[in-house]
Parts: C-alpha cells; structure tokens; sequence
C-alpha cells in the first residue's frame, strides 16, 4: 500500500496526464480514491489544463475497487469506511466537468475501474483488454454506477449479460458494441488518447456523458421484457443469490426514473449488499483461494518450480482419462499407460470424447482440439519413461497394486522424475512403503471429473521434498486447477471432512426419515444434489470401498449401513444401470423410484436403531443440520491434526471439491456464522440420543467453550501432530 498514489503530469499539448499507480493491478484502495479526486480537481481548475486522460500504471487501467475494503467492512461492520464513490468521484468530478476526459485503457479495466471508464467522455484501448463488472460474483452489485452506464452504451441486452454472468469481454468485441471508441498499438495509446481528449474539447469529437444517453435503451415495453426474462433466469440459476434480483431492480430503477436516479439507488443498495451474508460467504471464498499460493517451507524457500513439460498417466479410466485431458489442454505432452490394448483404446477414447464435448459446447475451438490430442500417445510399457518429468498413478485403490507400480515406476523413470499419486483415500506413505524414493512421492488428488473438477488436492507426506510440492502447485496453476496442500491421512483434507456426510444421511434414513426428503432438504441448502442421488451418481462400489477405508482408521465414528449392499444385491446400480434411488432415462430428470421403499425398510429392520420401532419426528432445519454438523465436526480434527494450513484452505476446497455452496462461504465458515457452541450443543445432544458418531471433537468443546471461532489460527499445534 506504501506504492499507492496517483500521479498528474500536464505536457505542453495542456493534456494532464492522471495515472493509478498500485501494484499489481492498481486496485483502487481508499488512498487511490482520495488522490483521483484531489488530482481531477487539480485539473480542473488549472487554466493549463484543457483535457484530461486517465491511465493506469505498467500496462493496466484498474483491476477494481479494493477487496480487502470490503472485509475490514464485513469484519467491522463499520460501512463508513466506504466513501461514496459514485457521485462524489465519477458524477461530480469526472463526468459532469467541464474540460474532456478520455480513459486510455490497457491490460485490464473490472470492476470500479471498468466503471470510471465509463464515467469518462471516451475510451481508447490497446487490443486484448479485459472488461468486465466481476461484482455479483462477490454478492454485490457495481457501485460506481456501472449498472446505468453500461447498458446506455452496449444495450440492455449485453449489459445485464454482462453483468449477471460477470463474464468480461475483449476491447475486440466492445468496440463492436460501441463501447470503446478506438483500438490502438500500445505504444500509440496515449498519443492517440491526448489527441483524441483535445478534439473532444476543441468540439471536433463528440463530448458524450454516458449516463444522459438513452438511445441504446430501446422502449420501456422491451426493457421490461427484457429485464423480465433475466429475473426468470435468475430464479432458476442464482435463486439464492440476493445481488442477481437487486441488480436487474437497480437497472429498472435508472430505465424509469433516468440514470442520475438509478445511480444513488445503486449506491444504497451496494452498501446494503456489502454487509450481506451472501457477500460475506463470496468474499470469504474469494480471499481463501488466494490464500492457497502461500505455502509454509515451501512458498517462501526461495525455491524455483522447474519445468513440467512430459506427463505419464498410469490408467485410462474415469480419473485417468479425465487427468490426461486436463493436461493434454494445457499443453503438457502425456504419454497414458494401459495393461492391455483394450483398455488403452478404451482410455484414448474417453480422452477423444472429453476434447469433443467440449468443442460442442463452445468451450474449445476445434483448432485447439486437434492441437491438444496430438500431444497425447498411448503406450503398454515403462520404456518411454525415463524422459518423463512427472508419472500419475490413476488405478483402482489397492495398495498391493499401488505399491507394485510405485516400485516399477521407480525403476523406470529418471531420479528427478516425480511421482504422484491419484489415490482419493489411501495413507501415501503406505503406497510408497517398498520404494527408496519418498521425498518425491506425493498426492496429486483430482475430483471427478478431473477434467472440469477445479480443485487439485496436493498431499504431502513427511518426506517429500519442498521443491515437488512447489512443481506440483505450477502444474496446477497450468491446468487451470485451485491447487491446496495438505497432509496425509486416510481420505486427507477433503474426502475425510465430508465422510461424515453420507454417513449421517445413513443414519437418519434408518431412523425412519424418507430419503427423497433428506435429498430434497440438502438441495435446498445450496448442494448441487442430495447425499443419496450423489451416491447414484458415483456408483455403489465407490462408496462402498471408501467407505471401509474410512471404517478401519476412525472404528469409533463410523456407521455400517446395509442399505448399499441391499440394493447391489437387488441389481442396482445408481445411474450406472438406470436404477437406484432414481429411476434414470435418458432425456428425462432423474425420478424418485418407489420400489426402493422396501429395500430401505428391510435395512431399517437390519439395523434396527429406531426407538420403539417408531421413525424420529424431526424438522427440515435438523435433518439438514444432523447431516452437516457432523462434517463440521470431522473439520475441527483436520484443524486440530494440522492436515491444512489454514481453515480457509478447507473452506475453498469443500467449494470446489464438494460442491459447497460457494455464497455460505465454506464449511469452517458457514459453521462460524451459526456458531461454535449451537453445532457443539447439537452434536452432544444427538451423541447421548443416537451414539458416538455425533460425539464432539475435542477442538470443536474446546473452541465452543471458549467462545473462540473455529476458523481462528490455532495458538499452537505441535510439530509432531502436524501433518504439515
């Protein structure tokens, strides 16, 4: 923050020159914002200054408004600390002026900085500039008056586009839109923009207020039409997201009542939102995933990541094909190792079909595609090996398996060579038990499907080396993958957080609640799917081999439901053969099936855990709680064991591994906003009803007791029980 300013020259063509200047993105902070308004007034009233161009330092404009505002806020609650922006700064000073003001944009221009272009009377832009208005996807709205500007200058259709999907656009495509006036080579921006500034005040360009324009707006009828649509829209994808709903009123707003009007309804509303809990849980996700670059004794060695270039991949199937596919997009030359023929065209197959369904979803152009399977080649042997740079395993879990390809591999490839390891549960100092090699042994852990899945779970054992972690988190950056380190352990941080999750909706099933309702609940909550159409979607055999991985090292909290095997022994399968749960046909939804009331009842009867023979009566709020307090529970030992660094690391990767609801903010801090001592109390109330599996962790008593959050840095976790 000490670099923060912002700097004015005025050159003998009486155009100042005002540029941001904070690094890495000049983001503009309170000081920032202080010195745009202390400069533009200098400017203004300097008789030699005729015009004004506003740039941002070291090739971009403005990242945006800075976020670490918005937690002081949220943390505080203190929303004085947020200056009014909007009209004190863009109408007033910039806007409204008298002397000409042209954006000369590079690089980037989001959020409030794409929002002060638009408040300038032209902009000019170096190709390839990325624009866009990010704010909804931190549960705001704009609040600079981007959501008058931009659908004055592009049309409502794309501004609200824009703006809900918080997808930015190219400098190309918003010169197609007129949002952009010039597209010029870098070294000619601000030439172009001075000149560009002194016709405008000359009266040979335009002198254009975007906020009084209307002629983009079509008739009333149509934008209500329009804005109609995106509520209908919205409701169906972001229907527990506040910001869609008060954007699209806030837009209506400035379309009835003029854009002056819409403005200072933005500004209330913004700040309203600011000290949202969705906006709370959305910049909690937003800062724990930055916080996933700075790894204790390995970020801050001084340490270099080398070069991953060559990649084999050990099993074509599901995890396989995925993990070959994400590299083989990143341009990483993969060489995929089957047993047999079959099964290696099989692989090579699912690879193809990934490339090809992304293509047919636009996601790929078929130029990259072609690209990116030539850097693919199918082998049956160890012999191309040796030139590799790192191998991943991606077989079924069985450690004899494992341990005999972790040996072969050994031999086979280079003494640099990194070896990783796909395993979702299985202890890695387990698998690399018979080899000499362990401080390049490591867990490179993808969700399914790894392709698409963005979280990568880097498992660390105690002797693998800082510099393979540090290799591994580069390759995950590359493969566009949130990379998390964490320490080793049966199910490591992620699958042993949420085994509880299954676990617990068992239970309650056997206490006589109905299925479908407990799939139903959890959907509300913000899950994509219930806990028992998830298992229909994995499989049954998923489930049940992880599910004595998780039996035989926490004996003392699991829970032997018989209702898996009742349904495999009954030929089903979830939706791998069209029956489970649900009843799965193509084209069509999955459907509640009624046959399976009977196999439940008869697990009922198996396990015979309700009172009296009688289901437990329990409200909505309880079955959802019964089946995420446990998870919570399961946290606070990751925490306590040190198997993450942070309890944000835990917060983002049961986001992106999980599925959590993002606007809850993660798990550690969706507990916190409940509170501590409610999930203690609930779980020691159901432990003395329902038995150990619901009996409070030590951390979690301790933490409730003391009135301390659950997600604060513990004071002191001894190097011997840290994982890390």
């Amino acid at each position: 923050m000490a670099d923060a300013r912002v700097t004015m020259e005025v050159g003998n063509d009486a155009v100042a020159i005002i540029t941001i200047c904070n690094p890495p993105v000049n983001a503009l902070a309170i000081p920032i914002i202080e010195g745009l308004r202390e400069k533009f007034t200098e400017a203004m009233t300097r008789d030699d200054v005729k015009a004004v161009v506003l740039t941002g330092n070291d090739g971009k404009f403005s990242g945006g408004f800075d976020i670490n505002v918005f937690e002081r806020i949220q943390k505080t609650g203190d929303i004085s600390i947020l200056r009014d922006v909007s009209v004190d700064l863009v109408v007033n000073v910039i806007e409204d002026v008298k002397k000409p003001v042209v954006a000369a944009i590079e690089g980037l221009a989001l959020g409030g900085g794409f929002e002060l272009t638009m408040g300038c009377h032209a902009r000019i832009a170096v190709p390839n500039v990325q624009l866009g208005l990010p704010e909804l996807s931190l549960g705001i709205i704009p609040g600079f008056g981007g959501t008058q500007r931009l659908p004055r200058l592009v049309g409502l259709s794309k501004a609200v586009d824009m703006m809900l999907s918080s997808r930015s656009i190219t400098s190309e495509e918003g010169k197609k839109h007129g949002l952009i006036d010039a597209i010029v080579p870098s070294q000619e921006l601000l030439k172009v923009s001075r000149k560009w500034a002194l016709d405008i005040a000359g009266r040979g360009k335009p002198w254009i207020r975007s906020l009084h324009r209307t002629d983009k707006l079509g008739s009333l009828s149509e934008a209500r039409d329009t804005l109609k649509m995106a509520r209908q829209q919205a409701k169906l994808t972001s229907k527990d997201m506040p910001q869609h709903h008060a954007c699209l009123d806030v837009i209506e707003e400035g379309l009835i009542h003029g854009g002056y009007n819409g403005v200072l309804k933005e500004a209330k509303i913004f700040k309203e939102l600011v000290l949202s809990d969705t906006s709370k849980g959305l910049v909690n996700v937003f800062f724990a995933q930055r916080a996933t670059t700075k790894v204790p004794n390995v970020t801050d060695l001084g340490l270099k990541p080398r070069p991953i270039k060559k990649v084999a991949v050990i099993g074509g199937g599901l995890m396989g094909s995925g993990i070959a596919t994400a590299l083989i997009l990143s341009n990483i030359y993969v060489v995929l190792k089957e047993i047999n023929s079959e099964y290696l065209l099989k692989g090579i197959k699912a690879i193809e079909a990934n490339v090809r369904s992304l293509v047919a979803r636009k996601k790929l152009s078929q130029d990259r595609a072609d690209k990116a399977l030539l850097m693919l080649k199918g082998v049956l042997d160890y012999s191309e090996f040796k030139d590799m740079d790192m191998v991943i395993e991606a077989v079924i879990e069985n450690v004899p398996l494992k341990q005999k390809l972790f040996s072969e591999i050994e031999k086979a490839c280079s003494p640099h060579c990194i070896l990783a390891s796909n395993t979702s549960t299985i202890d890695l100092n387990l698998i690399g038990e018979k080899t000499r090699s362990q401080d390049r042994i490591v867990g490179a852990h993808f969700f399914s499907p790894a392709h698409v899945m963005p979280l990568l779970e880097i498992v660390r054992t105690n002797k693998t080396s800082p510099q393979v972690i540090l290799d591994l988190m580069t390759v995950g950056k590359i493969i566009k993958k949130v990379p998390v380190v964490v320490g080793n352990c049966t199910g490591f941080a992620v699958n042993r957080t949420f085994f509880p999750y299954s676990q617990g909706a068992h239970i309650l099933v056997n206490l006589g609640v109905d299925v479908f309702r407990i799939d139903q609940l959890i959907s509300n909550f913000g899950l994509p799917m219930g806990p028992f159409q998830l298992q229909d979607l994995a499989g049954y055999g998923v489930y049940v081999a992880t599910s004595k991985e998780f039996s035989s090292s926490f004996a003392d909290r699991t829970f032997q439901s018989p209702l898996l095997e009742l349904l495999m022994k009954n030929g089903r399968n979830g939706k791998n053969n069209g029956k489970g749960y649900y009843i799965y046909e193509k084209g069509s939804k999955p459907k509640p099936d009624p046959s399976v009331l009977p196999i439940i009842e008869e697990s009922r009867r198996l396990t015979n855990i309700m009172h009296g023979g009688k289901p437990i009566s329990v409200t909505d709020q309880e079955i959802v709680e019964m089946i995420l307090f446990p998870v919570v529970n399961e946290a606070c030992r990751v925490l306590d064991e040190g198997v993450v660094v942070r309890a944000s690391d835990l917060d983002i990767a049961s986001v992106l591994g999980m599925s959590f609801p993002s606007y809850r903010g993660g798990i550690v801090f969706w507990a916190d906003t409940i509170g501590a001592d409610h999930v203690y109390r609930s779980l020691k109330k159901w432990s003395e009803q329902y038995g150990n599996f619901y009996k409070p962790s030590r951390f979690l008593e301790e933490r409730a007791t003391r009135g301390i959050p659950l997600s604060a840095p513990a004071s002191e976790i001894s190097a011997s029980r840290s994982r890390l």
